[in-house]
């Protein structure tokens, strides 16, 4: 008996249209239509991990190409496999299958594609107007899928978001500055000095800030701007922000000095209000607070005057100095300082209005001198109540030695000694009021201390 051998029977044919359409799908469903399962495992991982990285490591328009080049290398590879063009069979119910999972897997890329364009184009005018809150809102909006489907955008926009970020931190920056803070506008230049450097395409963002900056100038407390613009005038900045810096500081530098002048006049630092109202006369010459600055350096010179006068004291004998805002010594009353340890005794005993209550009242500086014996009045018997010994006293007029200064020039205008008569020979001298030389002085009344002294200081 004779057998015949059966032949095999033929592998089943796939359509390689369908095969192709499964792998643009990126999801290994052409490999799966041709049976090639594990085919289609390890190239969903390789795809995986692929995309992950796209996402996340490889953000780049490099990268997008070899995803790219392995989409089409999965398609060109499931249709070579299910024999190209040398196969004609053709699967409906495949071909079915196939679309069902590449079309909308290329559809949401291409939704995403275009999503991802309309939000970079509100990104960009974003950027171009400056307006880092629109940016951000738009770029809330992204998520993964983005990453995925444009990986370079992500970038760009994670770019923005850390513009934005940093320029928020110097507008707060900028706003301590405004209250006099100088190391904090230094720090808010630098740092937007940074983001013009390192993240290109956000200039117009920086120039926002620094308008709110220079727009905020001058500051409500005109000493607070002077520190900002003496700062601007130290530190070291180019290009266009040099040059709005120095428009900004010519704009509000008149109008602070003289307000910080007057400031610095109210609260007595005097030095420092007069070094502001020069510096305007230097900077700024010819503008409408030249007379305001010239009058204020004139009543700073006058407080200053009046502050180291006052501060002498008894010290003013020895070392006179000029007070210009005092009168000018000459006919009538001139109301005096009197220095002295001599004059205490006496001075209770003038008018009201001859003794300045202070510096800023007077027009007469008096240094009086040790008191000695003047003339002689008159010389008189007693007994010592101790030796019992009949003695001779002499009664001699209250010598004071006396220099006038006038206050308004610290010049000397006289200098004399005046002497203060009295009654002498009293029924009773004590021996302390009696020297060696059995002296004593005369015993004055008050008129005949007014008297003595009414020629120094009537005129």
């Amino acid at each position: 008996m004779e057998f015949q051998q059966q032949a095999a029977p033929p592998a089943p044919a796939h359509d390689p249209l369908a095969v192709a359409l499964g792998n643009a799908s990126l999801l290994g469903v052409g490999y799966v239509l041709a049976g090639r399962r594990k085919l289609a495992v390890f190239t969903g991982i390789v795809t995986v991990l692929l995309v992950v990285l796209l996402g996340v490591l490889f953000r780049s328009t490099w990268f997008e190409v070899v995803v790219l080049l392995w989409w089409l290398f999965l398609i060109a590879h499931g249709w070579r496999l299910a024999g190209g063009r040398a196969q004609r069979t053709s699967v409906r119910r495949e071909r079915g299958i196939a679309l069902g999972f590449a079309v909308p897997v290329l559809l949401i890329v291409g939704l995403l594609r275009v999503d991802s364009a309309m939000l970079w184009s509100t990104v960009s005018e974003a950027r171009g107007s400056g307006d880092c809150a629109r940016a951000l809102a738009a770029l809330d909006r992204m998520w993964f899928g983005h990453h995925v489907v444009d990986a370079p955008m992500t970038v760009k926009g994670e770019d923005t978001v850390h513009a934005c970020q940093k320029l928020g931190a110097t507008k707060n920056k900028f706003a301590l500055a405004l209250t006099g803070d100088v190391e904090s506008m230094k720090v808010g230049f630098q740092d937007s000095a940074m983001v013009r450097r390192d993240l290109p395409g956000h200039e117009q963002m920086v120039d926002v800030v620094l308008d709110g900056f220079f727009g905020g100038l001058p500051t409500k407390e005109p000493c607070d701007t002077l520190s900002i613009t003496d700062g601007l005038r130290a530190m070291k900045l180019s290009g266009s922000v040099a040059d709005r810096s120095a428009h900004t500081v010519a704009r509000v530098e008149p109008a602070a000095l003289v307000g910080c002048g007057d400031q610095l006049m109210a609260t007595q630092s005097w030095a420092r209000a007069r070094t502001r109202y020069e510096q305007l006369l230097s900077q700024y010459p010819g503008t409408e607070f030249t007379a305001r600055a010239q009058d204020g350096i004139k009543r700073a010179a006058v407080a200053i005057e009046l502050a180291y006068v006052s501060s002498l004291g008894q010290s003013y004998c020895s070392r006179p100095a000029a007070y210009s805002g005092a009168a000018p010594y000459g006919p009538g009353v001139n109301r005096s300082l009197v220095y002295g340890t001599s004059m205490h005794s006496y001075t209770s005993k003038f008018p009201a209005e001859w003794i300045a209550k202070n510096v800023s009242d007077a027009v007469l500086v008096l240094c009086a001198g040790a008191q000695d014996y003047g003339a002689h009045v008159k010389t008189c018997a007693y007994r010592n109540q101790t030796t019992n010994a009949r003695e001779n006293i002499s009664f001699h007029t209250i010598a004071i030695p006396l220099t006038a200064y006038e206050l308004r020039t610290g010049r000397q205008v006289f200098q004399t000694t005046v002497e203060i008569g009295g009654t002498s020979c009293p029924f009773f001298v004590p021996g302390r009021d009696i020297n060696e030389s059995l002296q004593s002085y005369v015993t004055p009344s008050d008129d005949q201390v007014r008297d003595a002294f009414s020629y120094v200081v009537n005129e």
